[in-house]
């Protein structure tokens, strides 16, 4: 019994010794844990103070000149392209899809182009959690690109959707004059969701407040494979040049087309688009920088100097061979200059600049002017000529004009700022946007075929003939431009 009572006594002292044990283990773990929250830092959280008013009102202003991009200036230079008997529907056309864009980047475009959580593609495409601006209020912020500089996430969702609401307003002038407009507008929704916003995600995302060193998985795909489009020459130009091409073969030629003449109906609307597509492009490549500062005035000064060296380009061209410059040439080779220097707005020098843009206008020239001929395909307002080869062009040639030997920016570290000469590799970034312009190229055509095909053996795309030869104003909206 003595034996019995000995030994629980034993085991209770050793019970009672391991109690105390763990006592201290777990109160030394609790210290320990306490002390390295003490001295981890605390994690980063914007606030107010880091938003610059200077930096509010310059993203508020080239907001509204990108919006008036689309309308009127797009709108009226398409609307002069066509015949008489087509103007409206054009107008109608690009005013509609404007509209519908808008809603749907606040319905889910802004979460899918400009998220990351909740997606099982991260890289590839954002997640549903800011869908119809969820958690967006007047107090949240999003990042510029210098580090602790912030803007108003409102202002952020404003800029990105006057460019969603313009990129698909473009594709329209490929197949102007035969398109049936519900089909249309259904189609953009769709190609909106398929391919703008998945290609904006891949070239512009990246998550946390320094952008030069997020992780891989926080960045789009083409952003994490280095690059560069400072304004949308893939998001906007090739992307929406691409679609443009598919859907003028899917739907096919107009009645005439190659036999009949089908002039401009009004060059002076043409040149008053053209021009205000020129000012509202400061807005949508100088505002690319998302701060007054610096880079926004070098995008400007190059979104000037490569146009004005386009346009007159163009000019030149045609004296040669014809002997007579056309308004019409001018015009179409200034947009040809805005479209080539919009990935290499912040990133040229003013010199180089000019080359780029004379460049591109020479390239789309004989894109617009024999190709199209040869190949026999009907992009009615050269979609495809301008906005698709020239950014092509302005794609590549940002590899080559970047170069801080050639007075480029290189990869912009925008906390100093300055270039960063020795860091910049010209054949490595060629060749790194080669596979950003392919991979648009790929992405956008595939889904733009499998959009047209489907709507053209369901609900049909195109108006019958009788529609086509009376005119699109009449048929498709009851209405006519000119009453007399």
């Amino acid at each position: 019994m003595r034996g019995t009572i000995g030994m629980f006594r034993v085991f209770a002292r050793g019970l009672a010794a391991l109690t105390a044990v763990a006592g201290s283990a777990a109160a030394f773990a609790q210290e320990t844990a306490e002390a390295a929250a003490e001295a981890a830092p605390a994690a980063f959280v914007p606030t107010a103070e880091m938003v610059n008013k200077g930096d509010v009102a310059w993203m508020l202003v080239a907001s509204a000149l990108v919006l008036m991009m689309s309308v009127p200036a797009l709108a009226l230079f398409y609307g002069g392209l066509v015949r008489t008997k087509n103007m409206l529907s054009v107008l109608m056309q690009v005013l509609t899809i404007v509209c519908v864009a808008a809603l749907v980047w606040f319905g889910w475009g802004y979460s899918l182009a400009f998220t990351s959580t909740g997606s099982p593609w991260p890289t590839i495409v954002g997640g549903l959690d800011k869908a119809f601006l969820a958690g967006v209020d007047p107090t949240t912020l999003a990042a510029t690109f210098s580090n602790g500089v912030y803007l108003p996430e409102y202002v952020f969702v404003i800029f990105q959707m006057t460019f969603a609401c313009i990129t698909p307003a473009l594709i329209v002038g490929a197949f102007a004059e035969r398109v049936k407009f519900t089909p249309l507008i259904v189609f953009t929704v769709a190609w909106l969701t398929l391919a703008y916003f998945p290609i904006a995600h891949m070239v512009w995302y990246w998550a946390g407040p320094d952008f030069l060193h997020a992780a891989p998985e926080d960045m789009g795909l083409l952003w994490g494979w280095g690059a560069l489009d400072f304004a949308g020459g893939t998001v906007v130009h090739i992307n929406a040049g691409i679609a443009g091409l598919v859907g003028c073969l899917v739907i096919g030629p107009r009645i005439g087309f190659q036999r009949e003449p089908m002039p401009p109906h009004s060059l002076v609307m043409t040149m008053i688009g053209a021009s205000l597509l020129w000012i509202g492009w400061f807005g949508f490549n100088a505002g690319s920088g998302l701060e007054a500062n610096a880079f926004g005035a070098l995008a400007f000064i190059n979104t000037l100097t490569a146009t004005a060296a386009a346009g007159a380009t163009w000019a030149v061209i045609e004296q040669v061979l014809h002997k007579r410059p056309s308004l019409l040439g001018a015009a179409t080779g200034v947009v040809a200059g805005l479209v080539g220097i919009t990935p290499a707005a912040g990133f040229a020098h003013p010199g180089t600049a000019i080359v780029l843009g004379a460049v591109a206008s020479a390239v789309c020239f004989v894109f617009v002017t024999t190709v199209k001929n040869k190949l026999r395909y009907d992009d009615s307002l050269d979609v495809f000529g301008v906005h698709a080869v020239g950014g092509v062009i302005g794609a590549i040639g940002t590899g080559i004009v970047a170069d801080p030997k050639l007075g480029g920016q290189g990869w912009i570290d925008y906390t100093a700022p300055v270039a960063k000469p020795g860091a910049y590799d010209m054949g490595g970034q060629i060749v790194t946007q080669l596979w950003a312009v392919g991979t648009t190229v790929l992405w956008t055509g595939v889904v733009s075929a499998v959009l047209f095909l489907a709507l053209k053996y369901t609900i049909g795309l195109r108006v019958d003939a009788d529609a086509e030869r009376e005119g699109l104003d009449l048929r498709e909206h009851g209405e006519r431009a000119y009453n007399y």
